[in-house]
């Protein structure tokens, strides 16, 4: 932890590889953050090395001082959404100060409650370190950061920054031998399209309802990560893929949250080869409110992942690698459970050849055309490409472009060294208008099963057919 560390200098710099050549600043670096456009880089050196390398600095680079103790550094981002939301909602700016009114209160109100200590009322409880019109940069402590999300503006997100230095590992080059492969060989399969076509949407749609609390049955109401509902989700979850056929644990990562649902399919050759599927179980609702279906965040995906594993075990199929299907937990806190399974990831060398996550599939804007946004800034562009030709070949309704709204859970991955990528519904900004929002459910308008099964179709199971390799 960095508690104690009152004048700790920070730099905040948009990324170039050659920062991380220098070992005063590799030795310091906290990871890679979105602000708008940009991705930036935060470190925390000293002011030796903030002097012998400031040549390389961008010259829009920030250094800043912070004048109270740190606690847990947290990132902030407005995410990029059609201008039609924005009209909906007080400006960036006013959003977050708004927000930062809300947190001192908060803040205020928990120690006084708690009787633990007495805020002065010139302390706001947090320090503000760094502010743009789409990003900022806070100190608060770390229980605070763990629940933040719940008091964020919805069209906000944040990320705890890492409390140690962090390794940040470029995709090797012959890790994309394989996704290279398959790239250079890729044709048309009648035998492939017979499968992916078998996906059932019926069935998607009683295992979203069941997600949401839609059915009555579940009986959730908040699958968010320290809810009862994302528990729930969890055991339920884990059974489902296991009657596949597929191994599974759940795995903890953080207290308090609700674990990873990681689940296998061994291959039927010797090899450490492995593909991962994956999306994330856990949502957010609107503040305030106790409900929070996430409908499409990230329920779509989570329906897709799991149709896809009941695709395989109706077709009888197996594999040639080994084959992960994960539904993630801590993902709008911050990517927590990914970045937890990509560090055990990269701990135990593994041979992850090809990565996909899913985030958010179903809602399309009336009047638009199917489609499948990949991300803009961060992501392998290998896999990406890959997934755009199986697109053309399996699913070839789809609009394939790029969204500027980042990023979900294969930035752990691809920040591991592992060849990843992501799926989404459009390519373009959000236009979800229930995004983060109590009304995020399936049963209303733009919510488009149709197109989950296209980006299902595409952004695993064909791809997961070609990378894997398998039989019947």
């Amino acid at each position: 932890m960095l508690a104690g560390l009152a004048g700790t200098l920070l730099l905040i710099t948009p990324f170039t590889p050659e920062l991380l050549r220098e070992e005063c600043l590799s030795t310091s670096f906290r990871g890679n953050y979105i602000d708008g456009q940009t991705a930036n880089s935060v470190f925390l050196p000293e002011s030796a090395c903030l002097a012998s390398t400031w040549p390389l600095q961008d010259s829009s680079a920030s250094i800043v001082e912070a004048t109270q103790d740190i606690q847990q550094l947290t990132w902030f981002r407005r995410e990029a959404i059609e201008p039609s939301l924005a009209d909906t909602v007080h400006s960036s700016q006013s959003e977050f100060d708004s927000f930062l009114q809300k947190l001192s209160t908060t803040l205020k109100h928990i120690a006084r409650e708690q009787n633990v200590f007495t805020v002065p009322d010139n302390n706001r409880g947090y320090e503000l370190l760094y502010r743009t019109p789409t990003a900022a940069l806070l100190s608060v402590s770390h229980r605070t950061a763990e629940n933040i999300d719940t008091i964020l503006p919805r069209f906000w997100k944040s990320a705890l920054v890492s409390t140690t230095p962090v390794n940040s590992i470029p995709v090797p080059d012959e890790a994309l031998n394989h996704v290279r492969h398959v790239l250079s060989t890729l044709s048309f399969d009648t035998e492939v399209a017979s499968i992916v076509d078998s996906i059932s949407v019926p069935q998607m749609i009683q295992d979203v309802r069941f997600l949401t609390g839609e059915d009555n049955i579940s009986g959730i109401m908040s699958r968010h990560s320290f809810s009862e509902g994302s528990r729930t989700a969890a055991r339920w979850l884990k059974e489902q893929f296991e009657d596949t056929g597929a191994k599974c644990e759940l795995q903890p990562f953080l207290t308090g949250f609700a674990p990873n649902v990681v689940c296998i399919y061994p291959s039927t050759v010797n090899t450490t080869a492995t593909v991962l599927l994956s999306s994330h179980y856990d949502s957010r609702g609107s503040f305030g409110s106790t409900r929070a279906p996430g409908g499409d965040d990230d329920g779509s995906g989570t329906m897709a992942v799991l149709a896809i594993a009941r695709t395989i075990a109706r077709k009888g199929i197996k594999f040639h690698s080994n084959v992960q299907l994960i539904a993630f937990s801590g993902e709008e806190q911050g990517l927590l459970g990914s970045k937890a399974y990509a560090k055990k990831m990269r701990e135990m060398d593994a041979n992850i050849t090809v990565m996909i996550q899913a985030d958010m599939l179903a809602y399309r804007v009336p009047g638009e055309p199917a489609q499948l946004g990949q991300p803009k800034y961060i992501g392998t562009p290998e896999v990406a490409q890959l997934v755009a030709n199986v697109s053309a070949l399996y699913s070839p309704e789809l609009v394939v472009g790029f969204t500027a709204a980042c990023c979900s859970d294969h930035q752990s991955f691809h920040e591991q060294g592992f060849p990843a990528t992501e799926v989404s519904e459009r390519a373009g900004p959000i236009a979800d208008p229930m995004y983060h929002h109590s009304g995020d459910v399936s049963d209303r308008e733009g919510f488009d099963f149709d197109q989950v099964k296209s980006i299902a179709k595409v952004q695993q199971l064909a791809t997961l057919l070609h990378t894997a390799g398998y039989e019947l």
